[in-house]
C-alpha cells in the first residue's frame, strides 16, 4: 500500500490532469488481476454475482502546492510513522486503503456486488469526474466515499452554492453630492444577507452559512462608482436546499442575484441506515461535514469516511500517518462484510 502510495505522490496530478496518475493505477489494478475499467480518467472494476451495488470510490485528483511547502510536494519522504507529500492525506491514504478493502471484501462472497471506482476532478466537483460512470454502473445502493475524516463517519454534508450578486447606483463626481454610490447598496445588502435566517437549522449541520467572500467596484477615485459586484459563498444543510436558498436571497436583496450552479446540494444517509448501524456497533463515531465531496453529486446514499485528517488537506508538508492507512483497511472490511443492504 505505501509503495503504491508513494508512486502516487511522486507523479503530478492536479484536477483534469489525472492522466498519468490514472496509468499508474490502471497497470497496479491489472497486475492485481482485477478486470479495471477506464472512462476519461476514471477507472472501476466490479465483482461478478446478485445483489445490490456497494460502491467504494476515492478521488485520485490534488490541489495544487499551497505556499509554504519545506519538503519537495512530488517526493514521498517517510519520516518516523508519517508519509509527506501532495495528496497524501487527500486523498492518497483513502485510494490505497479502499483499493485494499476491495480486494479482502471481493475474494469471498457478499451479499452484495461490490465496485471500486477511483476518479478524476473531484477537487474542482468537474463534470468529468464520478458522474461520467454513474451510466456504466446502473442503480447504485450505497456509496462508500474515501476521504480523511480519522475514520470518523461523516453521515451528513454541507451543500454549496456559488452567488454573484451585482448592485447598481448611478456614477457623478465624488466631489459633489451626486449619483448613487453602488458600494453602499452593496453594503446595505450584505448587512440584509448577515441577518437573514433561512430557518431549520441542523443538529449535524448547524443553520445555513453566508459568506461574502469578494467584493469590487470602482474605476477611479473621484468617480461614484454605478456597479459593484460581490461574491457569496452558501453552505447549505440537509434541511434547506440550494434552489430555496437562492430564492430567499434573490427575494432579500436588492442587487440581482445568480448561481453559477445549484447542482451540489447537502447531502445525507438515515442513523437508522445498515452501515451507520454497523459503524456504531464498531465504536465509529457520526458527524456533520462542512467540506464538500464527491457525495455531493450522487443520486443514492452515501457515507464518507476514511483514513487521515481533513485539517492537513491542501495545506503545506501535507502528510498521513502509516498506521492511519492500516486502521482503515481494517475498519472498513468490519464496517462492509456481510452487510445487508
Amino acid at each position: 500500500m505505501t509503495d503504491l502510495l508513494r508512486e502516487m505522490i511522486a507523479i503530478p496530478s492536479f484536477s483534469r490532469e489525472e492522466g498519468a496518475v490514472a496509468d499508474l493505477l490502471q497497470q497496479r489494478l491489472a497486475e492485481c488481476g482485477h478486470a479495471v475499467r477506464r472512462t476519461g480518467n476514471n477507472l472501476w472494476c466490479m465483482t461478478q454475482g446478485e445483489g445490490p451495488l456497494l460502491l467504494l470510490n476515492a478521488h485520485i485528483d490534488t490541489v495544487r502546492p499551497a505556499s509554504g511547502y519545506t519538503r519537495d510536494p512530488f517526493r514521498a519522504s517517510v519520516e518516523g510513522d508519517r508519509i509527506y507529500g501532495l495528496g497524501a492525506n487527500d486523498d492518497g491514504g483513502s485510494v490505497v486503503a479502499l483499493l485494499a478493502a476491495y480486494e479482502r471484501l471481493s475474494a469471498r462472497s457478499q451479499p452484495y456486488r461490490l465496485a471500486l471506482s477511483l476518479t478524476a476532478e473531484e477537487e474542482v466537483t468537474g463534470t468529468g469526474g464520478i458522474e461520467m460512470l454513474f451510466p456504466e454502473f446502473g442503480p447504485v445502493a450505497l456509496g462508500i466515499i474515501g476521504e480523511p475524516t480519522g475514520m470518523r463517519m461523516a453521515v451528513a454534508e454541507r451543500g454549496l452554492m456559488v452567488l454573484d450578486c451585482t448592485a447598481h447606483g448611478v456614477s457623478g463626481h465624488a466631489a459633489r453630492s451626486e449619483g448613487k454610490n453602488a458600494i453602499y447598496a452593496a453594503m446595505e445588502d450584505i448587512s440584509r444577507l448577515l441577518s437573514y435566517d433561512f430557518g431549520r437549522p441542523s443538529d449535524l449541520l448547524g443553520r445555513v452559512k453566508t459568506t461574502v467572500t469578494q467584493i469590487q467596484a470602482g474605476t477611479q477615485h473621484n468617480v461614484v462608482p454605478d456597479r459593484c459586484t460581490f461574491v457569496v459563498d452558501v453552505r447549505t444543510n440537509e434541511y434547506v436546499t440550494n434552489a430555496e436558498v437562492l430564492e430567499g436571497i434573490s427575494r432579500c436583496l436588492q442587487s440581482d442575484v445568480k448561481a453559477r450552479s445549484t447542482r451540489l446540494g447537502s447531502s445525507g444517509i438515515p442513523l437508522s441506515h445498515p452501515v451507520v448501524r454497523r459503524g456504531l456497533s464498531l465504536g465509529l463515531e457520526p458527524f456533520g461535514s462542512p467540506t464538500l465531496s464527491n457525495s455531493a453529486v450522487c443520486p443514492f446514499p452515501t457515507l464518507k469516511i476514511g483514513p487521515g485528517n481533513s485539517a492537513r488537506s491542501h495545506g503545506p508538508d501535507e502528510y498521513i500517518r502509516i498506521p492511519e492507512i492500516e486502521q482503515a483497511v481494517e475498519l472498513y472490511v468490519k464496517l462492509l462484510d456481510g452487510l445487508t443492504i
